[in-house]
């Protein structure tokens, strides 16, 4: 399974965002799904940049693995953060104008119904967020 590990940190998010792609396009995948999946890369390694270690930077792994029948992308993303359960986060209302509404929890919301599927474990003291979306 390809895979790429940097450290967490949001000026990385482009070369996470450039290996996943090139996996995507020699997979066909379409543009729409493409998107998806970075705006989903980018949200997941966002908020283990911005929160999952509190003094020093760790590193991110972000793993994509093209599954068939029925055809998905499955894209993995592990750190050695503090625990975080981004499934546990509540959804935001959006039905309250942006002004009514709290802060944070809208792109963890957007990933979650983007993508077909998102599951969380902590297992051998690691985040593991795995995000499935049919290509």
């Amino acid at each position: 399974m390809p895979k790429i590990t940097l450290p967490a940190e949001i000026d990385n998010i482009e070369t996470a965002t450039d290996f996943i792609n090139g996996i995507l396009d020699e997979a066909d995948c379409s543009m729409k799904a493409q998107v998806q999946l970075d705006i989903a890369l980018d949200e997941m390694m966002s908020n283990v940049a911005r929160y999952a270690y509190t003094s020093n930077v760790g590193d991110v792994t972000v793993s994509i693995e093209i599954l068939d029948d029925p055809r998905r992308a499955v894209l993995t993303l592990t750190d050695e953060g503090i625990p975080y359960d981004p499934l546990q986060k509540e959804d935001p209302d959006i039905t309250l104008s942006a002004e009514e509404r709290k802060i944070g929890g809208l792109g963890i919301y957007i990933v979650k119904k983007s993508m077909d599927d998102m599951s969380y474990a902590f297992e051998d003291g690691k985040n593991i967020v795995t995000i499935i979306k049919n290509i």
